[in-house]
């Protein structure tokens, strides 16, 4: 009885949140009075969000989006770019929110405000078979050990706290990373492990491997400007994707099955 009641006002405060523009902050009224809701996004961080043959965005960030969009009465326009590129983005007015595989951490929450998490990621090391005795012997922290990653995210910076010494190249994109990879000219990547877990999924017959231990702990959180009354909508928002059994049917639908892989080029 509790949590249908709690249920119900989540919904209530949902909807009396966006039915009157009158009471909005300014982002969200700039927002509701465009009548759409333009999202930063890579599309190129499978399982979370990826480029259909289509051009389409798909993936979990996307679900999340174009349930954010039904709850709003609004249209979305995906505004993709390099991963480095979406919090300046954001902070210049360009997109509305971030929807991105974003980490919610203390010096990103200085710059722009988070409502998450929506899921709880985690770094994983992606390498070849092959690479497995260099990596015994030498250790990620060497010269002789080549790691590739994502340029501006959290996969930098844990390379950089952990591996210090190892030789780093820093990509665009975690698939341009994995590309290096696939050319030996890394030895490893290290990116969400959701991601690596999709690789080595998708490519069986490339004899890739993941390690079976998550490097960290990682938040994912929707990246907004300061205005409190989004903040509190998208919360709600949140909750109900939560409480519904919404967001763990969308993480079923990305994170277990394969039957999108059909949908990459």
């Amino acid at each position: 009885m509790k949590k249908t009641l709690w249920f119900a006002v989540v919904i209530l405060s949902f909807v009396l949140l966006f039915g009157s523009i009158a009471s909005a902050g300014p982002i969200l009224d700039g927002i509701l009075k465009k009548g759409e809701l333009t999202v930063g996004i890579t599309g190129d961080q499978p399982p979370l969000n990826a480029t259909s043959r289509s051009g389409e965005i798909i993936g979990l960030d996307a679900d999340l989006v174009h349930a954010m969009e039904k709850a709003m009465h609004l249209k979305v326009s995906f505004s993709k770019m390099p991963f480095s590129e979406l919090l300046p983005a954001l902070q210049e007015g360009k997109v509305d929110l971030v929807v991105s595989g974003v980490t919610m951490t203390s010096e990103r929450n200085t710059k722009v405000a988070f409502v998450g998490p929506y899921f709880i990621s985690g770094k994983g090391i992606l390498l070849k078979l092959k690479s497995m005795d260099l990596l015994k012997k030498e250790g990620m922290n060497s010269e002789k050990f080549r790691i590739a990653t994502l340029k501006g995210s959290t996969s930098q910076s844990v390379i950089e706290k952990l591996a210090p010494k190892a030789n780093l190249t820093l990509a665009d994109s975690y698939v341009k990373a994995t590309d290096l990879l696939l050319q030996d000219k890394t030895d490893a990547v290290v990116a969400d492990y959701p991601f690596c877990a999709y690789m080595a999924a998708r490519y069986p017959d490339k004899e890739l491997v993941v390690g079976e231990t998550k490097l960290t702990v990682e938040p994912l959180g929707i990246a907004m400007r300061e205005d409190a009354l989004l903040i509190n909508a998208l919360e709600n928002f949140l909750k109900t994707q939560i409480l519904s059994g919404e967001m763990a049917s969308m993480q079923e639908k990305w994170f277990k099955s394969r039957a999108w892989f059909d949908q990459l080029p």
